[in-house]
């Protein structure tokens, strides 16, 4: 009898770890109470708080960011400045976040495998390879994910990414349950494989909790300060202080001390990585907050000091754009659709003014938006024509000859979005692994039939690799759902440039 406990036992325990396996992705539960859950609503507070939040002025190749994680009302303007010290041209792999449970114990850290992360912004994709990785390689990560059902410190980090960045990265979500340090230098060395470079790691963390003002200005100083000076020993030996001090109210130093902790141990030894402090408040800054029992918020960024380059921006085909680059392009774009649609003109472009950078022979697609919805998207891949002129000639071509759609009106011309997006060279795959969503765009060849999606529409939509050749072959090569499986598969990067000047 005992045996067939011990037995069934066991049973339910693989049926409970191995049950992540089921899709089903994760439903916010912060919105409505830490941030808005109507999402034009949600986009206008995140667009006030990115442009009151401190910026700094640095290009830097940012490896790790510390952002909390509170109310929006309270620490988002700080979340805001975390984020914003990541270069906007930057471009990830991957999206370490990784946070501190607030609902349950549990000895090690549970990673979402088993579908995406939901908000009112819409669908977070998960890199459910890497999650299942770390649950099959390494003990300390097989615990369910049940511990992020109810848990806010991810979640609340989602509509910053959403919002700032325009391709969003797969994310690898990372709750640790433990307060154990040998246990979470065991969670770092797992995720060590994955400290490149090409991944961003979040760290979602608030500072002290519940002192009065002035004493959480002070603790939440110290904290910061033993962050950035890189030591471990420093780091802990703080939080050991501040505990013995037993000021009034003060619950913890760092609510996610463990997860600030593992990104310590990640950069441990690595002496060009460095911590810089982007800025701080407390709940007690806000407007009618009270100075007793605040909440600490800090701001903090690990920039990588050996490379000047942002992530992504730099490789082999890749090319870079500089601000006076971008609005000359723009200008072109619009000056164009306007001369052909007000005086049925072809915009005459002094070639003078054009920079070198902009008279390479490049492809380039131009698309056009309304309230978010496509109204045109036509160009070229490969070009012996320069990048200005192509510009020219695909922003003609989306306005008025895009035969999915109706020449562009003057009513709606007011109110369209142009996007302008950079195509680097093709390059011909024999293994669909090597594609990187939001990264590579792809383009699929059959005989005379051929079609492409551009890097980001497959993170806009939330499509797996297998879905983006799926929605490609059929939708834009004509070669049917599987059509791609016996096709020539090429993929491309791409820079997307925003219209700042709008």
């Amino acid at each position: 009898m005992q045996t067939v406990f011990i037995v069934l036992l066991s049973i339910f325990t693989i049926m409970e770890t191995f049950s992540q396996n089921i899709t089903t992705d994760r439903m916010p539960v912060a919105a409505g109470r830490f941030y808005p859950a109507d999402k034009e609503t949600l986009k206008k507070d995140l667009s006030l708080l990115f442009e009151s939040c401190k910026k700094s002025s640095d290009n830097w190749n940012v490896r790790a960011i510390i952002s909390p994680h509170a109310g929006y009302q309270f620490s988002g303007k700080v979340a805001a400045s975390a984020f914003s010290a990541i270069p906007k041209n930057a471009m990830y792999k991957n999206i370490f976040i990784i946070g501190s449970s607030h609902v349950m114990y549990f000895n090690g850290a549970s990673v979402y495998n088993c579908g995406d992360y939901i908000t009112p912004l819409g669908k977070v994709p998960v890199n459910k390879e890497i999650a299942n990785k770390l649950i099959l390689n390494n003990k300390v990560f097989s615990f369910p994910i049940n511990a992020h059902i109810q848990e806010h410190s991810i979640e609340n980090q989602l509509p910053f990414l959403q919002y700032y960045f325009k391709v969003i990265p797969t994310i690898v979500p990372v709750i640790i349950g433990t307060d154990d340090e040998n246990t979470v230098k065991k969670i770092a060395d797992a995720l060590r494989p994955w400290f490149t470079p090409e991944n961003l790691f979040i760290i979602s963390s608030d500072f002290s909790h519940y002192p009065a003002y002035k004493d959480a200005v002070e603790t939440d100083n110290l904290t910061a300060n033993s962050i950035i000076s890189g030591s471990t020993k420093t780091f802990l030996s703080t939080l050991s202080k501040n505990t013995s001090k037993q000021i009034p109210g003060l619950v913890t130093s760092m609510c996610g001390w463990t997860s600030g902790l593992t990104l310590l141990y990640l950069a441990e030894g690595n002496n060009e990585l460095e911590m810089k402090l982007i800025d701080y408040s407390n709940s007690g800054d806000s407007p009618n907050a009270g100075k007793e029992e605040v909440v600490g918020y800090n701001a903090i960024v690990m920039i990588d000091k050996s490379k000047n380059e942002v992530p992504g921006q730099e490789s082999e085909n890749s090319f870079t754009f500089t601000e006076k680059d971008k609005k000359q392009l723009f200008a072109i774009a619009k000056s164009s659709i306007q001369s052909r649609l007000y005086d049925n003109n072809k915009f005459v472009i002094d070639e003078k003014s054009i920079p070198e950078n902009l008279r390479k022979p490049m492809g380039a697609f131009v698309t056009l938006k309304i309230n978010g919805a496509l109204r045109g998207c036509i160009g070229r891949f490969i070009s012996s024509e320069p990048l200005y002129s192509v510009v020219q000639e695909s922003a003609i071509s989306s306005a008025f000859e895009d035969p999915r759609f109706s020449p562009l009106t003057k009513n709606e011309y007011k109110n369209t979005d142009i996007e302008i997006t950079v195509l680097g060279p093709l390059k011909k795959i024999n293994n669909i692994n090597e594609i990187v969503l939001g990264k590579h765009g792809i383009y699929i060849k059959k005989d005379n039939r051929a079609g492409t999606m551009l890097p980001q529409v497959a993170i806009e939509n939330g499509w797996t690799v297998e879905e983006f050749l799926g929605f490609t072959s059929r939708d834009k090569a004509g070669l049917g759902w599987d059509g791609w499986k016996d096709a020539e598969i090429f993929i491309y990067e791409g820079v997307v440039l925003e219209d700042n000047q709008k």
